[in-house]
C-alpha cells in the first residue's frame, strides 16, 4: 500500500530488518517509507523518492551510489549498528550526506557473544549438547576431553571498543591477550604485532573485531589460518567479508587450524553449507548484537542521530 505523504515530518527511508517496535517508534517521528531489501524498488518508494531525507538501515546494507543516486535530497544515512561498511562513504561524503552509526550501546553484548563462542569451541559445548541429546553418552561413556581457556594465547584484530572488552573477559578466564590494529595503541600494555600474519603465529586463538569493507576485506586468508596453526581457534564477530571463506574451509577440512567460531559470513543470510558438517565449528546468525535490550538501544540511537540531523543539532554518532 503506498503511503500518504505528510509534509509535517521529514520522509525516511527505512531499510528492513529492524525490530518491529523501532519501526513504530520511527512512524512516530517520520513520514516513513518501509523497504524490505536494499535491492526492491517498489512503488511506494520510486514514486516519493525525491522527497527521501533520510535512510534508516542496518550497517551491512548495502547502499550503494546507484540507490543513493535515486534519492536526490538525501541527506543522511543513520545505520542501525556500529559498522556503516554498507553504506558507500565516499560517495556520501562528495555529497553532503552524513553518515552515522550506533556505537557503545552494543559493545558488551557483542563481546559477550565473542566470548561464549570461545569457550563454546574449546569446551566443544554443541558438540556436547548433541553428545547428550543423540544418546552417546549412555552408549560411549563419556566423550573426548575439549581444550580449557586458561592459559592460551588470544590475539585480536581490531583492538576497538568491542576489541577491548572481548580481552577483559579472556582474562577473566585466565587468557593472556596481544593484538593487531592499524596502529599500536599507546594506552595499553598488550603486546603488539604489525600484521594478522605475525599475531596469528603467536596465538592460540585468532578473534576478529575490525570493521568491514575494503580496507580488511579477506585479512584472514590461507596463509593467516596455516599460521594460526592446527592447535588454533578462528573467531569472527567482525564482518563475514574478513575472512576467505573458501581458505576457511579448507583448513577446517584438512585440519589446518582446530576449529572456529563464526557469528558473520560475506553473503549473509547463506551461510556456506561446506562448514554444515564439522564439529569443531559453532555457527550463529550474526546475532552479537541480538538481545532486546541492546537492539532497543540501537534503535533508539538509530532515531536519536535522525532527529538530530533534521533539528539542525549535532549529530551524537556522525562516521562520515
Amino acid at each position: 500500500m503506498n503511503s500518504v505523504p505528510n509534509n509535517d515530518k521529514p520522509c525516511v527511508l527505512l531499510i528492513e530488518p529492524m525490530p518491529s517496535w523501532t519501526i513504530d517508534r520511527a512512524r512516530d517521528e517520520f513520514d516513513l517509507i518501509v523497504l524490505p531489501h536494499e535491492n526492491q524498488r517498489p512503488a511506494d518508494f520510486v514514486e516519493n523518492a525525491n522527497r527521501i531525507r533520510g535512510i534508516a538501515m542496518p550497517g551491512f546494507a548495502k547502499v550503494d551510489a546507484a540507490l543513493m543516486e535515486l534519492m536526490p535530497n538525501l541527506e543522511i544515512a543513520a545505520c542501525f549498528g556500529v559498522g556503516f561498511d554498507g553504506v558507500d562513504t565516499s560517495y556520501a561524503m562528495a555529497n553532503n550526506i552524513a553518515v552515522t552509526n550506533t556505537p557503545d550501546v552494543l559493545t558488551d553484548c557483542v563481546a559477550d557473544l565473542g566470548m561464549a563462542l570461545i569457550l563454546a569451541v574449546l569446551r566443544k559445548v554443541v558438540v556436547g549438547d548433541r553428545y547428550v541429546r543423540s544418546g552417546r553418552w549412555v552408549a560411549e561413556g563419556f566423550m573426548e576431553l575439549n581444550d580449557s581457556p586458561r592459559g592460551r594465547r588470544l590475539g585480536i584484530v581490531g583492538l576497538g571498543r568491542i576489541g577491548l572488552e572481548l580481552a577483559k573477559r579472556a582474562e577473566a578466564f585466565g587468557m593472556t591477550i596481544s593484538y593487531y590494529n592499524r596502529s599500536e595503541r599507546g594506552d595499553l600494555s598488550y603486546p603488539y604485532f604489525p600484521n594478522a600474519h605475525a599475531l596469528a603465529e603467536a596465538c592460540d586463538v585468532l578473534a576478529l573485531t575490525c570493521p568491514g569493507g575494503e580496507a580488511t576485506m579477506k585479512l584472514v586468508d590461507g596463509d593467516v589460518l596455516a599460521a594460526l596453526g592446527a592447535k588454533g581457534y578462528l573467531i569472527n564477530i567482525a564482518r563475514g567479508s574478513v575472512v576467505d571463506e573458501a581458505a576457511l574451509v579448507k583448513a577446517l577440512s584438512e585440519n589446518t587450524i582446530a576449529g572456529a567460531g563464526l557469528d558473520v559470513f560475506a553473503d549473509e543470510p547463506n551461510a556456506p553449507e561446506a562448514l554444515f558438517p564439522f564439529d569443531h565449528v559453532v555457527l550463529q546468525p550474526h546475532q552479537a548484537s541480538a538481545t532486546v535490550e541492546t537492539r532497543t538501544a540501537m534503535g533508539d540511537l538509530t532515531i536519536k542521530n535522525l532527529t538530530a540531523h533534521f533539528a539542525g543539532q549535532p549529530l551524537p554518532n556522525q562516521v562520515a
